[in-house]
């Protein structure tokens, strides 16, 4: 096997946000969430970067960025998803503006990541280091023998929520032996007064979900078949599922991997984190993340200044 390599998704559109929060600033010098990952990564063994953002945004974020990650000691390589990376014989519904989700930026990744084992994250969600450790840890022992063997980094729920609205997260079913059984995509996860709870009819009516249920934050370790299954499945996907939702239907990671399970493809290690998450799914949520890395600095976890 190949070194692992590390993919960062950086293309999404940040509409609840109000910006593009993928290059925002956090840090002491400048530095966006995603700088704090690369380094987490870095440190933890990761020597390769693939970045994928859209050609929208490639001079902003060249020089907003990507001068920063001249100084990271790691190869960085960028790859572009655009809506009209289709196969061959589909086109873009007449109006569509909303990237076609974290399966297809993957896939658009798929010449960078040439071959080897690799990690995917959110460019917008702070993961903290063990998960970075323990990802590279799996991913390095890999053998070409275990070829179906993901992972993934687990969270529990109570640490990956904002004060300032919903969130999508992968509510996951774990065995006692720590492998996936079951994940599923709940888009609108809210923190209320006593607790925690998510709607699948636009708050009709609400469910209660526990602090400690384990959620997966996009941070996924993949065998180099995933690419190939994934990209013999993406026209099922455009076939059956976009004629219903022309406008917003995604191919997505946790979808994709919770049918390569059941399909008895691919089996899920749950990798567990108890560090807190912190994102900017909202702009209210901008100043807890810099209050956050401010005191990590202040406790030693990151220099003062990432790149100097």
């Amino acid at each position: 096997m190949k070194k692992p390599v590390l993919v960062v998704m950086a293309a999404g559109m940040g509409s609840r946000y109000g910006g593009l929060k993928q290059i925002d600033a956090v840090g002491s010098c400048g530095e966006a969430i995603l700088d704090y990952s690369l380094y987490d990564a870095r440190q933890a063994g990761f020597e390769k970067a693939v970045i994928i953002i859209k050609e929208a945004i490639r001079e902003d974020f060249m020089e907003i960025v990507g001068k920063r990650l001249e100084n990271s000691r790691m190869e960085i390589v960028y790859a572009y998803q655009e809506l009209h990376k289709l196969p061959e014989g589909y086109a873009v519904p007449e109006g569509r503006v909303k990237p076609w989700g974290t399966c297809h930026a993957v896939l658009c990744a798929k010449d960078a990541i040439d071959g080897a084992p690799f990690a995917v994250i959110n460019a917008d969600d702070y993961y903290g280091k063990d998960a970075f450790k323990v990802m590279h840890s799996y991913l390095s022992d890999l053998s070409p023998a275990d070829e179906g063997k993901y992972c993934m980094v687990g969270y529990a729920l109570g640490n990956t929520v904002t004060e300032h609205g919903s969130v999508a997260r992968g509510v996951c079913q774990v065995s006692k032996e720590g492998y996936l059984t079951d994940i599923v995509e709940r888009t609108q996860i809210e923190k209320y007064d006593s607790g925690i709870h998510f709607t699948t009819d636009n708050g009709a009516t609400w469910e209660d979900l526990s602090f400690d249920t384990v959620v997966s934050m996009n941070m996924w370790g993949f065998t180099p078949g995933f690419l190939e299954a994934t990209v013999a499945g993406f026209p099922e996907f455009l076939d059956n599922q976009v004629p219903e939702n022309p406008m917003k239907a995604e191919y997505l990671l946790p979808r994709t991997v919770d049918q390569y399970m059941k399909a008895g493809k691919a089996t899920v290690k749950v990798l567990r984190s108890a560090d807190k998450w912190y994102g900017v799914t909202y702009a209210a949520d901008k100043p807890i993340v810099v209050a956050a890395l401010k005191g990590f600095t202040e406790e030693g976890k990151y220099p003062d200044g990432l790149w100097k």
